[in-house]
C-alpha cells in the first residue's frame, strides 16, 4: 500500500489554515522566545508564518483538552541509544534549519488521519506504521537519505536528520517509529524526539494547519 496517495489525497482536501489574532497596540506580544515572534516555514508549497496565538483567552484545541489518553513516555525512552528528547525551542530550531538545509526533515510519525486533521507546518507524513510494510518502508527510507547496497543492506552514511513527533507525552508512536528505524541501524545521533508533540504545540498556541485548525 503506497501512503504517499493517501497523505497527499487526504491532506490536500482538508488543508486549512488556524487563524491568528495581532497583537495589542502596546505591543504586548505572546513571543515564543524573548527575541524570536514569529518566523516562516515552508508547507506544501506555500511560506506559512509560525507565532503564538495573540487572542487573550485563548484556549487549547480541542482535538487535545482531554487528560486521560495513554501513558507518559520516558524523557530518554530510547536508552542506551542516544536519541536527543526535544523541547519546543529546540525542536523549533530545527524547523529553521530544515527551511535551507535538505539533511534535516520535521516528521509527523502518526497515522494519516492525525495528520489530516492538525498537524505542525512544514512537518511531512510519514506514518510509523510505514515501518511494517516492506515497500513502505524503503520509500520513507529513501526519502530520509538512506539507500541500499548492491548486497540489499541499508546504507545510513547520507541519512537525514529527523525531528520527530507524534500526539503528546503520552503518545507511542513516535517512540514505535524509532525504536524500529534504530533496530534497522539508523544514526541514534540523527534521531531527534520532541516529546510534547501535538498536545505541547497547541497548549502554546502555535500555529497549526489541518482540518481541526481553529
Amino acid at each position: 500500500m503506497d501512503m504517499r496517495w493517501f497523505a497527499a489525497a487526504a491532506f490536500s482536501s482538508l488543508l486549512a489554515v488556524a487563524p491568528v489574532a495581532s497583537g495589542d497596540e502596546a505591543g504586548n506580544r505572546v513571543m515564543i522566545a524573548p527575541d524570536l515572534y514569529s518566523f516562516t516555514v515552508t508547507h506544501e508549497g506555500e511560506a506559512y508564518e509560525i507565532l503564538r496565538n495573540q487572542t487573550p483567552g485563548h484556549r487549547i484545541n480541542a482535538l487535545y483538552d482531554t487528560t486521560g489518553r495513554g501513558v507518559p513516555q520516558p524523557m530518554h525512552p530510547f536508552e542506551p541509544h542516544q536519541v536527543e528528547t526535544l523541547g519546543e525551542l529546540e525542536f523549533i530550531r530545527y524547523m529553521q534549519q530544515a527551511q535551507t538545509d535538505s539533511n534535516v526533515m520535521i516528521v509527523d510519525t502518526r497515522t494519516v488521519g492525525w495528520f489530516a486533521r492538525l498537524t505542525i507546518p512544514g512537518a511531512q507524513s510519514y506514518p510509523y506504521t510505514m515501518m511494517d510494510d516492506a515497500g513502505d518502508r524503503d520509500w520513507a527510507l529513501d526519502d530520509f537519505g538512506v539507500t541500499k547496497t548492491a548486497a540489499g543492506e541499508y546504507d545510513f552514511s547520507q541519512a537525514k536528520t529527523l525531528a520527530m513527533f507524534c500526539n503528546g507525552y503520552w503518545c507511542a508512536q513516535t517512540p514505535a517509529m524509532i525504536r524500529k528505524l534504530l533496530a534497522l541501524g539508523y544514526p541514534d545521533s540523527k534521531l531527534k524526539y520532541y516529546r510534547g508533540g501535538m498536545q505541547a504545540w497547541v497548549s502554546l498556541g502555535f500555529s497549526v494547519v489541518g482540518e481541526g485548525a481553529e
